[in-house]
């Protein structure tokens, strides 16, 4: 009861000065930190690169991004929710170096304005994550795979590829395993294949790539041997290889059947194509409980064991895992324009949305998950956190209290 005596913040007195001070003070809402991790220059830098302003009219991108990512954050399901969620928050506009929105010049500016702005946007935001990720991870693990983004009907029907069994686009994803954050995107109609945009991708030194069967493409997998990366991913049934060299499997676990050292039978696999993969590879055959036929597995690296391997490889679903959580928490599957130009706008800042949640999560600590700081930001986007005023006052109140009963009890 002693201690109660002293009206205090963490026991120091909080002078009268602090108080004028702390209530003074200004604190971000939680939308205005989230928005935090897109410096304004930066963004004002490719606005002009692209000319995206050019014919803005008052309603600058900045304005077109502000509303876009809110919609996001909370769930909004047309843009006449957009409109009436986003300008009943006006008095918080001021901070973000927002204005109110009306849903005609949103949706025309969906339409029109370049894409290629959110995609650069995009791009320079998963380069400052990666960066953020190789500081604290010395072996990089990067997990690839695509996710198809269904579009049919009108409107849709104009652009969208058509001739496959899911018009529509194809987001292309590379996944840091370690770190769950994405570090390359790229959108494409959705015939066009999977290995097709990894060889847009740039190769990184030591780092280890996982993938399944759509990147099967043996000149890809020579590029990567050759910049010194290590890749694993499945064998076709067909796959024509001969026996190099066996491994024993003497003290592995009993999944794994046999380790092998591979090679390729032929120089030309067909069509008039050349294999320029000459070096060995490795051949893990594993033991899978819930299929019939073992998994075979192949890569370059001969150091890991057998086990490892085979874990690797299961460490891929993650990006499956990764495409699930993006589709169940923000706006990938139901948009709000419908041309092509809107529907890319919405993805890239989608993905834009979810890079800014894991810095926001990583900044605010806390341990929440990612899941909790999405729903926080939905139900909470303008609310601002305590102020260390509002802490202290709240102390004060509860120390107050306990002293009066401390009296009653005396």
């Amino acid at each position: 009861l002693k201690g109660l005596q002293g009206l205090c913040l963490e026991g120091k007195p909080l002078s009268a000065n602090s108080k004028t001070k702390a209530c003074n003070m200004y604190t971000n809402t939680r939308f205005g930190e989230l928005m935090k991790g897109i410096p304004r220059g930066m963004f004002e830098r490719l606005v002009k690169k692209h000319q995206a302003d050019k014919h803005s009219k008052g309603f600058r991108c900045w304005d077109q991004f502000a509303a876009m990512l809110y919609g996001q954050v909370t769930g909004s399901r047309s843009l006449r929710d957009l409109e009436l969620s986003f300008n009943s928050h006006e008095v918080h506009h001021y901070h973000l170096g927002a204005r109110t929105i009306r849903r005609s010049t949103l949706a025309d500016a969906n339409n029109k304005r370049n894409v290629a702005l959110y995609e650069s946007l995009c791009l320079q935001l998963l380069h400052r994550a990666r960066g953020q990720v190789k500081s604290q991870v010395t072996n990089m693990l990067y997990l690839l795979d695509s996710t198809p983004i269904p579009l049919k009907g009108l409107g849709y029907d104009d652009w969208a590829a058509s001739g496959h069994r899911t018009p529509g686009l194809k987001v292309h994803m590379m996944l840091e395993g370690n770190q769950y954050v994405p570090t390359y995107t790229g959108i494409t109609p959705s015939n066009i294949n999977d290995i097709d945009d990894a060889r847009q991708m740039e190769i990184e030194s030591g780092a280890t790539y996982v993938f399944d069967k759509g990147y099967y493409d043996f000149n890809w997998w020579h590029r990567i041997n050759q910049q010194q990366a290590i890749f694993v991913t499945r064998a076709k049934h067909n796959a024509a290889l001969k026996v190099v060299n066996t491994h024993s499997i003497e003290g592995c676990a009993d999944h794994v059947l046999s380790d092998e050292a591979v090679c390729f039978k032929y120089r030309h696999p067909g069509g008039g194509r050349i294999n320029q993969y000459r070096a060995a590879l490795r051949r893990v055959i594993v033991d899978r409980e819930d299929h019939e036929t073992p998994l075979v597995l192949l890569t370059n690296d001969f150091e890991r064991s057998a086990e490892e391997i085979a874990a690797l490889y299961k460490q891929r679903w993650q990006i499956e895992l990764f495409f699930k959580w993006l589709k169940q928490n923000l706006k990938i599957k139901r948009f709000l324009g419908r041309s092509e130009n809107a529907v890319k706008t919405q993805i890239y800042i989608a993905i834009i949305a979810y890079v800014l949640l894991w810095l926001y999560r990583r900044a605010e600590g806390g341990g929440r998950s990612l899941t909790d700081c999405a729903r926080l930001l939905a139900s909470a986007a303008f609310q601002r956190p305590d102020s260390e005023y509002l802490i202290w006052k709240r102390r004060r109140k509860e120390r107050e209290e306990l002293l009066a009963l401390q009296r009653v009890l005396i």
